[in-house]
């Protein structure tokens, strides 16, 4: 009689027992309720970087080949390429503004950076917060040269993203610091970086090379 029970017993609490693991399983916690800052990858390749106020690191050696976009320099001194950057910009003058533009049908202001390097042979990022963490940080507005790039959040006197860039063209004095960019409103034109629009919006500069 008892191993009759034993029989159909054991077999019973071992059905028991794998149902109750893969109920556990079912009802564990998601990846978002695990890990506080999990995002999902739509989040993620949707999101821009934020302002920052130092440089980007280097990237490391473990980082595979595929996760590093490939740029180039200029093939002599920087300095050197800095007047013909600038003609070339200045040939964009008055080309209107269109989203994701590249040329002179219609351009944007980051697309304006990197299609002025591109006709001097040299290949910089597209997207403005890319831009604002490619090269080196000029530590202060009164350091900033011709070539330079500038970098603007949308609401003056507030932190916030990376939205608008342009390219230093000439340094007057030290209240007139002239760039060109793609106005979204008058298209690519040159402003006064201390201009009462300008000047509460500016957040960094770059040096990219």
């Amino acid at each position: 009689m008892i191993k009759d029970i034993t029989k159909y017993l054991l077999p019973f609490l071992v059905t028991v027992i794998l149902l109750t693991s893969c109920d556990t399983l079912r009802k564990g916690p998601s990846s978002a309720s695990r890990n506080p800052g999990y995002r999902s990858n739509t989040t993620r390749s949707t999101a821009k970087a934020p302002v920052r106020k130092s440089t980007s690191k280097p990237a490391t050696n473990h980082q595979s080949a595929r996760s590093q976009p490939t740029y180039t320099r200029p093939t002599g001194v920087y300095s050197s390429e800095v007047l013909k950057i600038i003609e070339v910009a200045r040939t964009y003058y008055g080309t209107p503004y269109r989203s994701g533009g590249n040329d002179k049908n219609g351009i944007d202001c980051s697309g304006l950076i990197c299609s002025v390097y591109s006709e001097i042979g040299v290949k910089v990022p597209r997207i403005s917060w890319q831009q604002s963490e490619f090269g080196a940080e000029v530590g202060s507005i009164k350091e900033l040269k011709p070539g330079d790039w500038v970098f603007f959040v949308p609401e003056a006197g507030k932190e916030g993203y990376v939205s608008h860039a342009g390219i230093v063209t000439d340094v007057r004095n030290g209240d007139e610091i002239m760039f060109i960019h793609a106005s979204t409103s008058k298209g690519v034109r040159e402003d006064n970086l201390f201009s009462n629009y300008f000047k509460g919006r500016f957040v960094k500069a770059m040096r990219p090379f």
